[in-house]
């Protein structure tokens, strides 16, 4: 599944190519996403101005001229896909999986403009569209999650508080996106080892200095994975044809097996499976 830094770079791409553009037609070819989507929501969508692309957390939210929304989530294998339409054989791939081919069969949605198309391709269809049509209610959608890394609310008074006399370990508090916005499996890991912190260790014996620890390496790391947008599991592409570069700074995840890659360090990284997941650390320097 997409996470924050791919996630942020799909916005990134698609503010930059359809923001003051108004959706010309919209086309559903199969209303049977995670969520159905509506029988109205095309002529809802019709003739709308764009005003910018934002995100919160692994959500993209699509902001109209007269404050309505629409909430894009990717699930684990949405994609979202520009066509030029001078140049319809040549698309561009905006999501976390990259393939040189386009099967239609999986494109569920579409969007035309002037001068583009946006479609939305979605082999397990676990992603969905939502339509929120005011900013009260687009406060109220996302008030039981948890503030983003880069939020000043993601601070040292509110994890420390947070873990008072929890069992959970910290890593699944990373993942739970009541605790904290936007972290899935692939950063949680990288952040624990720049943190040396064992990903089971129970989140009510970190210290202080550990919690800060925690905190400055989630926006530092999920920073720098942005910076070199997003990592790419199977050959990511962002809008200009740019392969995301972050597993290539990979300290942990899917290193298994192999020399711990911190100064001094002689562990090996070890993967273990809890509930369906990899996790992954050094056995040595995390504690």
């Amino acid at each position: 599944m997409p996470e924050l830094p791919e996630v942020e770079i799909v916005r990134q791409s698609l503010h930059k190519k359809i923001k003051k553009k108004s959706i010309q037609k919209v086309i559903i070819r199969n209303r049977n996403l995670r969520f159905k989507i509506p029988g109205d929501f095309e002529n809802f969508i019709k003739n709308k101005r764009i005003i910018k692309v934002s995100r919160f957390s692994k959500y993209l939210i699509i902001h109209f001229q007269n404050e309505d929304y629409c909430l894009i989530h990717l699930g684990m294998s949405g994609t979202i896909h520009i066509l030029d339409k001078k140049k319809p054989l040549k698309f561009t791939n905006t999501s976390f999986y990259h393939s040189p081919f386009l099967p239609e069969k999986h494109n569920h949605a579409e969007f035309v403009f002037d001068n583009l198309k946006v479609i939305y391709n979605d082999p397990r269809r676990f992603g969905f569209f939502e339509i929120i049509k005011n900013h009260q209610d687009l406060e109220k959608r996302f008030k039981s999650m948890g503030p983003e890394p880069f939020s000043d609310k993601f601070n040292l008074n509110y994890v420390v508080n947070y873990f008072k006399n929890k069992n959970k370990d910290i890593k699944s508090f990373l993942l739970d996106q009541r605790f904290v916005s936007g972290i899935g499996n692939i950063y949680a890991s990288e952040i624990l080892f720049a943190s040396k912190i064992n990903p089971f260790k129970k989140a009510k014996r970190l210290n202080k200095n550990e919690c800060l620890n925690v905190i400055l390496n989630s926006k530092k790391i999920l920073q720098q994975a942005i910076n070199k947008g997003g990592s790419s599991i199977r050959d990511f592409k962002d809008i200009s044809g740019n392969k995301g570069n972050f597993q290539k700074e990979f300290k942990v995840y899917q290193q298994d097996g192999t020399d711990c890659k911190r100064a001094q360090c002689k562990g090996i990284i070890k993967k273990k499976i809890t509930s369906n997941r990899s996790t992954f650390f050094c056995i040595s320097c995390q504690k």
